[in-house]
């Protein structure tokens, strides 16, 4: 989504890896996670939009903090979305702390707000795990209006994305990246770089 965003021209896209690349957003994000109130306008300075977390946790605050702002909740199967997110982004978060300062704060970021915030230290629970994200699911289509919200498959593609946001369809395919394999990569690259 952060690339489809970014091709349609609502970059630069906020997404976990800012924390990364970001020493400015590393710091705004560790207050954040440790109860700080968010001056959400410093943490998305720059930024046209946002995706993933650590944002996707504080969807209500940013939902009213950006009341113009268009929201679309990707879905997909229970199921496979926790087997992805058990096989990347969980094991790396489970894997011993990195050596890089920048990368174990990123990741005690992370833990404080998914692992710890979102799944209250249960994400190992398959069923408590699901709960959750099909909760949160129902929770944004109930809350957020209708002419606001776009429910969105992935595999729809450009069109529906395109018409919801008034933007051109792009000449070329949906961009597919940050599955499980670019992600596992993506980790072997930075692990040889520390």
């Amino acid at each position: 989504m952060k690339s489809a965003l970014g091709r349609l021209g609502l970059g630069p896209c906020h997404h976990m890896v800012e924390l990364i690349d970001n020493a400015e957003q590393t710091s705004l994000w560790t207050r954040v996670a440790h109860g700080e109130t968010a001056d959400w306008d410093a943490v998305y300075r720059g930024y046209r939009a946002t995706v993933d977390w650590p944002g996707a946790h504080f969807w209500r605050q940013l939902t009213r903090h950006f009341p113009q702002a268009k929201v679309i909740l990707t879905v997909r199967d229970p199921q496979r979305w926790y087997e992805s997110a058990a096989e990347s982004i969980y094991r790396a978060a489970s894997a011993p702390v990195p050596a890089d300062p920048v990368m174990a704060q990123m990741r005690q970021i992370v833990r404080d707000v998914v692992w710890d915030g979102e799944f209250d230290g249960r994400f190992d629970d398959v069923e408590h795990a699901i709960r959750v994200f099909d909760e949160h699911n129902e929770a944004v289509r109930r809350e957020i209006s209708a002419d606001r919200l776009l429910v969105f498959e992935v595999g729809q593609g450009w069109e529906t994305l395109c018409e919801f946001l008034g933007a051109p369809i792009p000449d070329e395919p949906f961009p597919h990246s940050n599955d499980r394999r670019s992600f596992a990569e993506q980790r072997r690259r930075r692990s040889t770089e520390e």
